[in-house]
């Protein structure tokens, strides 16, 4: 007879209440299985026969950052605090905020009552679980620590919200500066000079070479504005459809990481979430191949991901992490001397941690040099425009009251 699924709630030695999955011939064997186990059933049922499931493709709609940071912390403390999985998800889904959230935590709720593990239901989603955060919740059931890599989890997505609230907050003023920039110059030139044109012919004689530049400037961008935003627009798209091509991709990519001054942040920013998830999902059991190739794709450089995967290739043919990782030429020496010293230790996972928090406090400062030299850049750079144009503007009135003199 074939081995048939069972759904089962069951205490176990402590008294705890457990639920899970297990594979017998008949319901009777699959008790007797869970006895030797140490536990006592008190509900049991085969699988699939509550009746239909959703899918999980008919839910749409996003979900914020901190929407998922916030679920996946109340995802671990309930289940550290040792409530069966079917009620963490109950509870969790009557507790979130977004209606996305509390419908995904319905289907989930079901499917697990069907016999489904929490990642796989969860992995129905695709869009809102990426493979890095349903492949740890995986590792967690295999190993039996659920809660403590689900709690990993919710660490690594506090972190990225706190990064992108500090780049948004650090973004706020240069972003105002430089839409106030961009509005003067378009005024003057649309408006204030070629007015000011008529005036400077009344003036007769030969205009500043200064003088003619910015007219000519002004009078083909009100001539021609349709040609000019047509080609922005033209420009902007081409870039776009460009970027969404692998090489572009690529190409963009690798030249974010060799600007100059913001290049090392964003290096450095790239080499921390690398090291995290690696060391969350070595933390929460994943086979080592598998949580190298994952690190990679979530890094979010195209450049990282190409050398994970050497690197996962060279780790495959018997040679140290540390070493492939030298060898592929994107990881620092930070990374993977760290790495190293966790291969010798056996502690792979704190040494990671210890490299990524080292390495976002140095994106921190990073970033708080970056937006103190680029308020001053933008300040100065509308300055100098500004000035060219009084100049320009001046240069006509002091030849013409020249001839008259």
């Amino acid at each position: 007879m074939p081995a048939v699924t069972f759904n089962y709630t069951a205490l176990d030695s402590s008294g705890a209440k457990r639920t899970g999955v297990v594979e017998a011939e008949t319901r009777e064997a699959a008790i007797a299985r869970l006895a030797t186990e140490g536990r006592f059933v008190t509900d049991i049922a085969q699988a699939g026969s509550s009746g239909k499931r959703h899918s999980g493709h008919d839910i749409h709609g996003k979900v914020a950052a901190q929407d998922m940071a916030v679920f996946t912390r109340r995802l671990a403390d309930l289940a550290r605090a040792g409530l069966p999985l079917d009620r963490v998800l109950h509870v969790v889904g009557e507790q979130s905020e977004s209606p996305v959230l509390q419908a995904v935590c319905a289907q989930a709720l079901e499917d697990v009552r069907g016999g489904l593990p929490v990642s796989q239901a969860l992995a129905k989603h695709p869009r809102l679980f990426a493979e890095v955060y349903t492949q740890t919740l995986r590792a967690g059931e295999a190993s039996g620590q659920f809660g403590e890599v689900a709690a990993r989890l919710a660490d690594l997505q506090e972190k990225e919200v706190s990064r992108r609230s500090q780049i948004v907050s650090a973004l706020v003023y240069p972003a105002i500066l430089s839409m106030t920039a961009l509005a003067v110059i378009t005024f003057l030139m649309t408006f204030v000079i070629p007015k000011l044109s008529g005036v400077f012919k009344d003036l007769g004689g030969d205009l500043p070479a200064p003088t003619r530049i910015l007219i000519a400037v002004a009078v083909f961008i009100v001539e021609n504005w349709v040609v000019v935003i047509s080609s922005i627009v033209a420009v902007v798209v081409g870039l776009r459809v460009w970027l969404g091509t692998p090489g572009g991709a690529f190409a963009r990519d690798k030249a974010l990481l060799n600007l100059p001054v913001v290049g090392p942040v964003i290096t450095k920013a790239t080499v921390s979430r690398f090291a995290r998830v690696l060391g969350t999902l070595v933390y929460g059991g994943v086979p080592i191949l598998e949580a190298i190739d994952i690190s990679g794709l979530a890094a979010g450089n195209r450049l990282f991901a190409v050398s994970a995967k050497q690197v996962e290739s060279d780790v495959r043919e018997g040679r140290p992490i540390a070493e492939a990782m030298a060898d592929a030429g994107a990881f620092p020496p930070v990374l993977t001397h760290m790495v190293a010293i966790g291969e010798e230790t056996g502690d792979l996972p704190l040494m990671l941690s210890r490299v990524s928090d080292s390495l976002d406090f140095e994106v921190d400062t990073g970033m708080r040099r970056l937006v103190a030299l680029v308020e001053p850049v933008i300040v100065l750079s509308m300055g100098v425009f500004v000035g060219y144009v009084v100049v320009s503007v001046l240069l006509p009135i002091f030849q013409a009251q020249a001839l008259v003199k």
